[in-house]
């Protein structure tokens, strides 16, 4: 396993539309260990392969309860909700912005194995499911913000509203 260094945005292969895995070999293997370890290192809910460089359909997703689930030619299949938050990305690092997403998605994937099974999330891990796949279609969260924050201007945005709610109870 190695951790693997995450492009940034401006990278064009981050606008490429990535390739079906089609086969389930000690590459793929290597592949998917390899972005759970860079994922766990930049302490990060989600990593796509496109995200270091491999035009491949795998992303790697951390769900509700902790786990890291391996989505190897993903696909959302059902959705269901609306959930409007924010969202950063490990390729757009040190910004921010409010993105519309569904509120449960449920996705079809195969395995490191091939094997297909289905998954799937609601909150946190619908957004993380519909944020990584995206990349794997060249796209970019920032291309469905109306604005991009900084995280000093998230952090006095927060504090703002912190200091409004503590008005409110006194």
């Amino acid at each position: 396993m190695a951790i693997r260094t995450i492009l940034t945005q401006g990278d064009p292969v981050l606008n490429k539309t990535c390739h079906p895995v089609t086969k389930f070999d000690h590459k793929l293997a290597v592949l998917l260990d390899d972005l759970k370890e860079t994922l766990t290192q930049a302490n990060g809910v989600g990593l796509a392969a496109p995200q270091v460089g491999i035009l491949r359909r795998a992303v790697v997703v951390v769900d509700g309860t902790g786990e890291m689930l391996e989505l190897v030619n993903p696909e959302i299949i059902a959705q269901k909700g609306e959930q409007d938050g924010l969202e950063g990305c490990l390729s757009v690092p040190g910004m921010w912005g409010y993105v519309k997403r569904p509120q449960w998605v449920r996705v079809k994937a195969q395995d490191r194995n091939g094997s297909w099974f289905e998954t799937e999330g609601e909150g946190l891990t619908a957004r993380c499911f519909c944020h990584e796949l995206a990349h794997l279609d060249g796209h970019l969260y920032t291309e469905l913000t109306d604005h991009l924050y900084t995280t000093e201007e998230l952090d006095q945005m927060m504090e703002e509203q912190e200091a409004a709610r503590q008005e409110e109870r006194e």
